[in-house]
């Protein structure tokens, strides 16, 4: 009986009118706290870095009062020039803080190398496949040998010198194939 006397009583009405002003001027402290320490008016507009050099970046970064990470650098695109930025998170236009970092991603300075496979012995077609696949142009420039089976593979070229098994060259070399004529021995 005592528990509901006091439930009813004007001591347990004026505490439970303090608690929830105290947890009203702690919430409107609180949104007051974070509204001036996390810069909630402020929006700086992330701006065009493509085709930027790192230098370039930087400075039009600092004028913003941003900075910027570069996290990965990308597969080789000759429409961009070396090492600058060809991918950018936040992207273009975006609203962001001060101090916020801006995420690069840079064209490498040429393309990857890639180690010549072994094709000797097999045919044409599958030759042609099998560079294609991997990364590399095929000339048109044939060089046909004596041998016994026609249009088999004897040796690639690249400009002009050959080249062989376990060479690295860059993605999108041109190679030559050096082909049996159907005539040898």
């Amino acid at each position: 009986m005592k528990i509901i006397q006091f439930f009813k009583s004007k001591v347990f009405f004026i505490q439970v009118g303090l608690a929830i002003i105290g947890l009203l001027l702690f919430v409107f402290a609180l949104q007051w706290w974070l509204g001036y320490t996390t810069n909630h008016d402020q929006k700086i507009q992330v701006p065009d870095l493509n085709k930027m050099s790192l230098a370039e970046v930087e400075n039009t970064l600092n004028e913003l009062n941003l900075t910027y990470e570069v996290i990965d650098s990308a597969s080789y695109n000759p429409n961009f020039p070396k090492k600058s930025v060809i991918e950018q998170n936040p992207e273009v236009g975006d609203f962001v803080k001060e101090k916020r970092k801006i995420y690069l991603t840079l064209n490498p300075s040429k393309y990857k190398d890639v180690a010549i496979p072994d094709l000797n012995g097999k045919t044409k077609r599958q030759a042609i496949t099998h560079l294609r696949s991997i990364g590399f142009l095929v000339g048109e420039d044939f060089t046909y040998v004596p041998d016994i089976g026609k249009d088999v593979v004897r040796g690639l070229k690249y400009k002009g010198k050959q080249v062989g098994l376990g060479d690295k060259l860059p993605k999108k070399s041109v190679i030559n194939l050096i082909l049996g004529d159907g005539t040898g021995n």
